[in-house]
Parts: C-alpha cells; sequence; structure tokens
C-alpha cells in the first residue's frame, strides 16, 4: 500500500472566513502532541463532523455511534455539528476536518467512473467532490484509469479489482444506502413517478387535475436553494436539486438510460473508433462524436444557444479563468465528467464534434450529462475573487463564488424571484423545444403540467410532513427522517413515497492527518460499525448496508453484503454484541499504545 500525504486545497479559505461561513477550528486532531514540560503523550483526540438531526437525522446517529464506540476503545471522540453549507465547506473546500458522516452526491447508480475524481490523486488539492481525503495509491490510480479505457467485460474485471483494493484501505466507510423518501398528495397533481418520483426531472411528468391551481407546491428543509443559485457551486449544490431543471443537459440519465435533451442527435465520427478491446493492458483510441442541437433552442433572456455555448462550456468547466490564471482553476463540480473532454469543435451553429480522452461510448456519454452554460454572461466571471471590489485570492475565480442571484438557463423552467431562508419561485418557460420532441419518455411530451413551481423552506421534517397533510404543499422533497413517517401516515390524503438512492451514507477520512493517513488505522475504525445494526436502528429498515460504493451490478461476489461485510466485519462478540476487547486489541496489532488509564495514545508504538 503506497499513501502519501497530498497538500490541503486553499482555495476559498480566505473568502469564507470574510463571509463568515466558517465555523470555528478547535477541537481538530491534534496528534503526536506533547504537553510542555511533561514527558507523556496524550489521549488521541478525533472530531466527527456531521449535519444536526434537524437537516439529517440519520447522519447525525450514524455520528454518535461512531462517537460512542471510540469512547469505548480509548479514544477522545465528540461530534461537532455544523449547517450544510458549513459543512460542506470544511471538508470541500477547506479540508479542515478529522472525521465527517455525510452522503455521496450521487443519487442514481453510480458507475466506476464516478470514482474517477472521488479518489485519483492527482485531484488531492482541487476543492469540491474531487478526493476531499486526501488520498493517494498510485495502484488505485493506474486501476482508475484503467476503467475509463477498457471494453465492457476487463472494466468490469478491473471495477471488482478497484473495489478490493478501496476495501483493503478504507479512504472512507461504505455504511448504507437508503431509501429516498417523500410525503405526496394526490389530489391536485398525480402520476408521481416511480421510482424516484421528486428527482427534479420526474417532477417534468407530473400530471394535473382538472380545475386546479397550476402552481406545484414544494417543500424542504434546506434553504441553499433560496439564498445561492450557482449550479457550479459544490458547497451550495448537490444531485437532485431544483435547479437541474434551470440549466439543462444535453444528455439525461432517465430511468437509468441515457436519453438526449437538449441534444437532437449524436453519432461516431471518424478518427475517434473505439478499439473493442479485452485484453488488460489495452486502450481504446479516442472517442469522437459529433452533437446536433435541438432547433429552436434559447437561454431564458432569449440569447439563441448554439454550438459555441457547448464548447464554451467544458472550457469553463476544466478551467474558470480560461487561461487568466498561472495554472487552470476548475470548477469543484463536474470535474471528473468534464475531465473525460479532451476538446470541443463547433461545425456549425447547431453541430459540434467531440474528442474524448476515452474510447468506451459507455464512459464518454457520461460528459454530456453536465449542465450547459451561457457563454455570454459567464464569460466576465473569469477573474480572481474579490470581496467588495478587493482581490482575496488568486486560486479561485469570480464564477466559483458568485450566488448567481438571477440564473439564466435552458431548462424547462426560469428563475422567477426568491426570498432568502424562505421561498424560491420558477415558473415553466412555454413551448420548449423539449416538450415538443418526440424522442423523449412519452411521459415528458408536451412539458410540466404547472405554469409554477413554489419551493417553500421549513424548519423540519415533520412540518415538511405537515403542511403536505394538511395541504400547504405537494410535496417534501428533502428526504425525510423516518421519525416524521407517522404523521404521513394518519393522513388520508398523504402517501408515503420511497425508492432505493445511491446517495451513500459514509463515513470519510482526511488522510492528509495521522493517524487517519495510517490504512491499518482507519480499517480498525471501520470494523466499529454494525452495518446492519445501523439500518434496523438508525433507518428503521429503510436502507442496505453497502460493502461498496457502487451499484450492485458493479459488486463482485466476494464484497457483497452477506449478514456482515466480509472485508471489514464488525467486531462482534459471541452475543452479537460490541466487543471493545477485540477492537481495542486490534488498534494495539496496528501499531497503537494504551496508557494505564485505558486511554489510546496518540503515537504508535
Amino acid at each position: 500500500m503506497c499513501e502519501s500525504t497530498c497538500s490541503t486545497a486553499t482555495r476559498r479559505t480566505l473568502l469564507a472566513a470574510g463571509a463568515g461561513a466558517l465555523s470555528g477550528t478547535a477541537g481538530c486532531l491534534r496528534d503526536f502532541r506533547t504537553v510542555a514540560g511533561r514527558d507523556r503523550i496524550d489521549q488521541l483526540e478525533l472530531e466527527i463532523r456531521t449535519l444536526p438531526a434537524d437537516s439529517d437525522p440519520n447522519a447525525v446517529r450514524i455520528a454518535r455511534s461512531l462517537e460512542d464506540r471510540l469512547d469505548a476503545v480509548g479514544v477522545d471522540a465528540r461530534i461537532n455539528t455544523l449547517t450544510e453549507e458549513q459543512l460542506y465547506r470544511q471538508v470541500l473546500l477547506n479540508r479542515n476536518f478529522d472525521v465527517y458522516v455525510g452522503q455521496l452526491p450521487e443519487t442514481t447508480a453510480i458507475d466506476p467512473d464516478a470514482l474517477y475524481p472521488l479518489l485519483h490523486s492527482k485531484y488531492g488539492a482541487e476543492p469540491g467532490w474531487q478526493n476531499p481525503f486526501g488520498y493517494a495509491d498510485p495502484d488505485i490510480d493506474e486501476l482508475l484509469t484503467r476503467q475509463r479505457t477498457s471494453g465492457d467485460t476487463v472494466r468490469l474485471d478491473v471495477a471488482a479489482d478497484l473495489q478490493r483494493r478501496l476495501a483493503e484501505s478504507q479512504p472512507f466507510v461504505s455504511i448504507a444506502f437508503p431509501d429516498e423518501i417523500s410525503a405526496v398528495r394526490e389530489t391536485r397533481f398525480y402520476q408521481w413517478h416511480e421510482p424516484r418520483p421528486i428527482e427534479p426531472v420526474n417532477l417534468l411528468s407530473l400530471s394535473r387535475r382538472d380545475d386546479t391551481e397550476p402552481t406545484l407546491r414544494l417543500v424542504t428543509t434546506d434553504p441553499r436553494l433560496t439564498e445561492n443559485r450557482n449550479p457550479i457551486a459544490a458547497e451550495f449544490r448537490r444531485h437532485g436539486s431544483l435547479l437541474e431543471l434551470v440549466y439543462a443537459p444535453l444528455v439525461r440519465r432517465i430511468d437509468d438510460e441515457f436519453r438526449p435533451w437538449l441534444l437532437e442527435r449524436w453519432t461516431r465520427r471518424p478518427g475517434g473508433e473505439r478499439s473493442d478491446v479485452e485484453e488488460p493492458g489495452e486502450e481504446g483510441k479516442n472517442l469522437v462524436l459529433r452533437g446536433e442541437l435541438r432547433d429552436g433552442l434559447s437561454w431564458h433572456d432569449g440569447e439563441s444557444l448554439d454550438s459555441e455555448d457547448v464548447a464554451f462550456t467544458y472550457e469553463f468547466l476544466a478551467d474558470t479563468s480560461l487561461g487568466r490564471a498561472e495554472s487552470a482553476i476548475p470548477t469543484s463540480r463536474f470535474r471528473g465528467r468534464s475531465s473525460l473532454v479532451e476538446s470541443v469543435e463547433p461545425v456549425d451553429d447547431r453541430t459540434f464534434d467531440v474528442r474524448f480522452e476515452t474510447g468506451s461510448p459507455e464512459v464518454a456519454i457520461r460528459a454530456f450529462t453536465v449542465p450547459l452554460l451561457p457563454e455570454h454572461i459567464w464569460r466576465e466571471y473569469t477573474g480572481a475573487a474579490t470581496i467588495a471590489g478587493i482581490e482575496v485570492n488568486d486560486e479561485t475565480t469570480d464564477a466559483l463564488v458568485r450566488s448567481n442571484d438571477e440564473p439564466v438557463g435552458s431548462g424547462q423552467l426560469r428563475f422567477l424571484e426568491a426570498t432568502a431562508g424562505e421561498e424560491v419561485v420558477f415558473e415553466r418557460v412555454p413551448d420548449h423545444p423539449v416538450g415538443a420532441a418526440d424522442d423523449i419518455p412519452d411521459r415528458f411530451q408536451g412539458g410540466p403540467a404547472f405554469e409554477r413551481l413554489n419551493l417553500t423552506v421549513v424548519p423540519s421534517d415533520v412540518v415538511a410532513v405537515e403542511s403536505v397533510a394538511e395541504d400547504e404543499a405537494d410535496a417534501t422533497v428533502s428526504n425525510l427522517g423516518t421519525d416524521s413517517l407517522p404523521r404521513a401516515a394518519r393522513s388520508s390524503a398523504t402517501s408515503v413515497v420511497s425508492d432505493r438512492s445511491r446517495a451513500l451514507y459514509h463515513v470519510g477520512f482526511n488522510i492528509r492527518r495521522a493517524p487517519l493517513s495510517n490504512f491499518r488505522f482507519r480499517v480498525t475504525i471501520a470494523r466499529l460499525f454494525d452495518k446492519g445494526e445501523i439500518v434496523d436502528d438508525v433507518f428503521d429498515g429503510y436502507a442496505v448496508p453497502a460493502t461498496s460504493p457502487l451499484e450492485q451490478r458493479w459488486v463482485p461476489p466476494d464484497l457483497s453484503w452477506d449478514g456482515q461485510d466480509p472485508v471489514v466485519p464488525f467486531f462482534a462478540g459471541p452475543d452479537g454484541e460490541f466487543d471493545e476487547e477485540r477492537a481495542r486489541e486490534a488498534f494495539g496489532e496496528a501499531g497503537y499504545r494504551y496508557s494505564d488509564d485505558g486511554e489510546l495514545l496518540a503515537e504508535e508504538s
């Protein structure tokens, strides 16, 4: 195992402090300390960062379980709850954490290529969901690259080897795949699509009852969209945001299939044919696809959308300074997908050629799912980030920190108005070309059944469910905790709908800091989790234990859940309960010592 310490990302640290959004740094890992004047090693301290119960009751319960187990084995552990914006600033931008509990941003089936930006060492100094762990392993890097370039059969084997290697080193602990639970009512809108009824794109397929006000009323506990509408800001966005309906992609993944959206068609071009490679080590040629935009596309401000905007989008995602900075400043979102693109060449207003870094169409098509950005708006935000006109950080650009109060996209919804912390309102774009297309699924044809969409912020899951039950809202769009379900069951007009999410609950480690840099230490922590018990007690059965971040079809049999994790099994005693003694012995075998008082010391023996 080869691991090194990746440099800490400093981008936007000063900006975050200037905005008053950062929490204090007290409580971070103080390893290998000695108290002045005394020859003793301190007890190991770990801080666990997560969301409060009102925002994510599941995450905080997982954090409490970890805190209890760490305390039991002699670690001074404590939980620090932060708002969602603060948590992701600390973890994704400033890398200021020891351990965190949260969810991955993918909510649909995870392809192995989603792990490329998440774990490749070259992304260790970049912000966002680009290797927030600081993980560096040349073998993992090689496997991540091979899965991008191998043929289908070999790719399956490479993905299996990749997962085995990750299971042995645990840069993060896969805990569970939750069910995404929502409360809906069908008195005004119906045909809530299953699976994933509240996935943003599925809202476009709702039907409206006759003589019903054409306003879709949604409630959430997450206020971020009311405060910031920047589609490329990692701390304000996650997969499943309604902003996906404002900024449309070339292609959407619908019911686990890639379907043309702003694109009318795409075809393979000469000079980029794929090699049908099936032997380990072989790589496909660079794939070239020609795309053709639908006729009549425009931005919400009336400007035409053309192939120059497509080329700009991929250039901008790769470097938001567009060459003005000493080194590229990529976006903190969509990094992995945009990195699949080598170049985009416009042919005419509607036609363009894309050359990819891979020869696999199955991998390449993921790049078409990023949102398009209007060049005439975003090009002016390539300068170094400023506060009140003063440049404060040359490692970020205005594009990455602007709040984008009035977003201009090309989707079927456009922004109307917002009140920070309370509400955001969108309206339907009439006669949108996508709604008139005959090559999209039938349920989307004709466009949305509503004229307006109101998203209102409420303080808790229980209030969200009550809003639906009392006909103040049509659905909840933030994932509900199981504590709120009894309230939904008491209302005959309210239905609870659920579907398996791919937004993995996990425990992430900052590998830049000892002793978390030691894979044996991380593996031992991973064995403190009784994943089956967590599914039963934390999620009330609305989840499945996870041994890998990938969807099940990629998981090899030897890594599949079979009553326990096959690589990092729980420290269970004869009665199935937590065996503290076994866990302490494992920390000792990993090279750590205990004091006479039973405290785990912050120094390896």
